[in-house]
């Protein structure tokens, strides 16, 4: 989701729109071999951490399918000579113990040479360490949380780290303060119930956007927590109702939102939610139903179906006969895997063609350098590991479906 078109990469979708099996090897001779899937060449792993099941697999599966896209692209493109790209994606069902565990699998496979993931900020907190003491680099399609590239006390120094550490999406820094002023500017709403499921990616998205709506001079009416293992939420509805609000925000997740906004509404209070790209998702509609109806969110980047630079992408992914929809994190992912690819074709050209015994160090460090016109825009990272790449659009739930409405970059 970002603008531009496709220059690198839009010939590599192409060539491979209509056959996408992982094309064989080449022995490290030199010699060539067809699709059979012959052994030969390098072997280079991509891994992968998501919630593959649970409440927010539609997201997870989506991340795992376009990485998926992205290792086949490439091998049948043979972007990187004498090396053929592979997936291992596991599952951290969104819980960071699960994906501390996932982290230190993944560093035991001396094959992986980068990991795209995970979905949630909390689950990457536990996560980073132990990437970054094995110099594997990390590049997350969906962490918005400032603090995993910026430091805890990024508002006011910021400070990196964890070198092995990127992100293709757009930060909560950026992400909240772009909704309140849509919601206070655009919407022309003033007064903003704020609600969050205290994760860490939730927490933060509301508390950047209640600093800017106030700012803006919006009145926040009330705030209230809630426990995301729960979806009786009458009480916190109950309290929206008697504030006097006209709209809602929560910082939190599609399984939690659906069901919030659906109460809400049966309150009596006819007022929209507002949200990240946590409840960005066909699921959030599912739930609500047609309560949802004039919700909005906030997601990174552009809408890829609109993007000249993702049509290619849309259609490899549609023909490829992945079950799952690619989700708010598609493109995202797919750019996420491409850039450690195109760190890797990069370490190998340096070293004469093969990779280096160091080379998770080397694809780390030139991971910083990357920069390619991806299927969301122009792909890079800033001095933090972030993405260069500010822009985000705003949704609305219309006609049982989430329409763009509106996309820009915040200016603070």
């Amino acid at each position: 989701m970002r603008q531009r078109s496709l220059i690198a990469i839009t010939a590599a979708l192409a060539a491979g729109a209509l056959t996408l099996t992982a094309c064989g090897s080449r022995d490290e001779n030199g010699g060539g071999s067809d699709n059979s899937g012959a052994s030969g060449t390098t072997k280079v792993v991509i891994g992968v951490d998501a919630p593959l099941t649970g409440d927010l697999s539609a997201l997870g599966l989506g991340i795992k399918n376009s990485v998926d896209l992205a290792a086949k692209t490439a091998n049948k493109q043979k972007y990187v000579e004498g090396v053929t790209f592979e997936v291992q994606a596991l599952d951290d069902q969104a819980q960071p113990s699960s994906g501390q565990q996932n982290a230190t699998k993944l560093v035991a496979n001396k094959d992986v040479l980068g990991v795209v993931g995970p979905l949630n900020s909390s689950v990457a907190e536990s996560m980073q360490k132990v990437f970054d003491d094995a110099k594997l680099v990390e590049v997350s399609p969906a962490n918005t949380n400032p603090a995993l590239t910026q430091g805890a006390d990024w508002q006011k120094t910021k400070a990196r780290t964890y070198k092995s550490y990127f992100r293709t999406a757009t930060t909560d820094a950026i992400q909240g303060p772009f909704a309140a002023q849509y919601v206070y500017n655009d919407a022309k709403k003033k007064k903003v119930f704020v609600i969050d499921d205290k994760k860490t990616y939730g927490a933060g998205l509301a508390s950047t956007f209640t600093e800017e709506f106030k700012k803006l001079g919006g009145k926040v009416v009330g705030t209230e927590h809630i426990d995301p293992d729960t979806k009786d939420f009458s009480a916190v509805a109950t309290e929206v109702k008697s504030s006097g609000a006209d709209v809602v925000y929560y910082g939190g997740e599609y399984p939690q939102a659906g069901p919030l906004s659906k109460q809400i509404k049966a309150a009596g209070s006819k007022i929209p939610l507002v949200g990240g790209d946590g409840i960005y998702s066909a699921d959030f509609i599912s739930l609500t139903g047609a309560a949802g109806t004039g919700d909005l969110a906030t997601s990174v980047g552009a809408p890829v179906e609109e993007l000249p630079s993702a049509k290619e992408f849309v259609a490899n992914y549609k023909a490829a006969g992945y079950k799952e929809a690619f989700e708010a994190y598609g493109g995202y992912s797919y750019d996420s895997a491409w850039a450690i690819i195109e760190a890797v074709k990069k370490v190998v050209e340096d070293n004469g063609g093969k990779l280096p015994d160091d080379a998770r160090a080397k694809v780390t460090e030139a991971m910083q350098g990357v920069s390619f016109d991806g299927v969301t825009g122009t792909v890079s990272f800033d001095e933090f590991g972030d993405a260069t790449n500010k822009q985000l659009t705003v949704y609305a739930v219309k006609d049982g479906k989430w329409a763009p409405v509106k996309s820009g970059t915040y200016t603070g």
